[in-house]
């Protein structure tokens, strides 16, 4: 299995992030792929396959770490790329809530 599990929503409070600016703050750093939990379900393949998909975004996934469980918010579609590659590894902004 690539992830921890496969999640459908956000089950942590809301943390009033929502911006790649409001992240900038989060220090990036590796997270292990079998330790996040998605938060959705579904992924466009377009954004998959597309080569400038981190363009306009953050370089780096959006992670919530809620009751010592890892949240992947945003940034399915690099988690996947990396699982394709063969990477076990994802650098990440991690936000602690709760």
């Amino acid at each position: 299995m690539i992830f921890k599990a496969v999640g459908d929503g956000r089950p942590y409070p809301d943390h009033g992030r929502e911006n790649t600016q409001d992240w900038s703050d989060v220090p990036p750093r590796q997270v292990r792929l079998d330790e996040l939990v998605t938060t959705k379900r579904t992924l466009d393949l377009d954004t998959l396959l597309s080569t400038d998909s981190t363009f306009f975004g953050d370089l780096f996934a959006h992670v919530v770490e809620y009751r010592g469980t890892l949240y992947l918010e945003d940034g399915l579609h690099r988690a996947v790329r990396a699982a394709l590659q063969q990477r076990p590894i994802l650098h990440a902004r991690v936000l602690t809530v709760g």
